[in-house]
Formats: structure tokens, C-alpha cells, sequence
């Protein structure tokens, strides 16, 4: 499991800048999902507004609607043998019922995203801002493209049908700003 030390600046009643808040945020695996973890390191789904005393900002869901933001990490671990015709980041004997329970606990909205038809496959209203920080990862499209980002390497995902796959021998750890956006259906 990732962990990682969150940093956050506020203000005290005078207005002076203060750090609120130095703590550790542990990443939680995904349900159903062997080798991914979502973090959510910060987020809102409204503008934030200031001066602030540094508390975390509500929001509801794994992504971030129209005027809100998250500021994530998630971790994709090498893919598991699989059958020819199944997700090699899907565990096979997981009952589906309860591994949508409870991946709609820790990441409502998340399984609203995927394909059913296209296990892994995915698209959100939001533009992702992606910064691969350690290994590697294929970012696949639905018009059968695959492109490989290795550390280092940033990815603008604006709102289109996608899948992450790791076919190497290390996890791939990427930090990730997701802004609300419009999507014209």
C-alpha cells in the first residue's frame, strides 16, 4: 500500500498563513481489483474559497463534477495472468455483487464510469492531468490504440474511453489532478 505525507496550508483567525494540517494518507485497493489503489489526497466539488482554516472540503465522489476537483494517486500493479477473454485486473472468483458494494462504498461513482461490455474500459466528465511517477503503464482508447507511459511522462485525458494496463513487472504509481468538465452527449 502507498503511503503518502499531505502538506496543508490554511489560515488562522488573523488571516496569517498557517500549516493546518501534516499527516499521512494511505491508499485503499479496489475492490475486485488486484494491484490497484485510488488515493484521494485532496478534492472539492465546488471552487474553494479563502481565507480557509485548512479543513478538508466536502465532496462525494471519486471524480470530480463540473467546478470541483481531486487531486489523486493511484497505483496500477502488473497485470494478473488472465483467460483470454477476461481483464487481467479483475479477480475472476470475486462475487460481483459485493465487489460493486463495496468499491460504491470506498469510490461512489467510480463503477458508474466503467463499460460493462469492456472490462476496465471507462470514461468521466472530467479532463485528468496525469503525471506517471514511478514505472510503467499502457493507456489504452476504444479505437484499439495503446500508448506506453513510462516515470516521467504526462497524460491529458480529456474525457475520452480509456483503460490502464501493466504488463511489466512493477506497479506503476501515477499523481493525478481531475477537473470537472462539460461532456456533450
Amino acid at each position: 500500500m502507498s503511503v503518502l505525507r499531505r502538506v496543508v496550508t490554511g489560515h488562522d483567525a488573523e488571516g496569517r498563513s498557517i500549516v493546518a494540517r501534516d499527516d499521512q494518507v494511505q491508499s485503499s485497493p479496489v475492490p475486485g481489483m488486484p494491484g490497484i489503489e485510488l488515493t484521494t489526497l485532496w478534492g472539492a466539488d465546488e471552487p474553494m474559497r479563502y481565507p480557509d482554516d485548512g479543513s478538508m472540503p466536502d465532496f462525494r465522489t471519486w471524480f470530480a463534477p463540473l467546478g470541483g476537483f481531486r487531486l489523486i494517486e493511484f497505483v496500477v500493479g502488473p497485470d494478473l495472468p488472465a483467460a483470454a477473454d477476461a481483464d487481467a485486473n479483475v479477480d475472476p472468483d470475486a462475487d460481483p455483487d459485493a465487489t460493486r458494494a463495496a468499491v460504491d462504498a470506498r469510490f461512489p461513482g467510480l463503477m458508474d464510469t466503467m463499460d460493462p461490455d469492456a472490462p476496465g474500459m471507462h470514461r468521466s466528465d472530467t479532463i485528468d492531468l496525469l503525471y506517471v511517477i514511478a514505472g510503467r503503464i499502457v493507456l489504452e482508447l476504444d479505437d484499439g490504440s495503446a500508448t506506453e507511459l513510462r516515470a516521467g511522462d504526462v497524460a491529458v485525458q480529456s474525457g475520452t474511453m480509456h483503460a490502464w494496463r501493466n504488463p511489466y513487472d512493477e506497479p506503476c504509481r501515477i499523481i493525478g489532478v481531475i477537473l470537472g468538465a462539460h461532456m456533450a452527449r
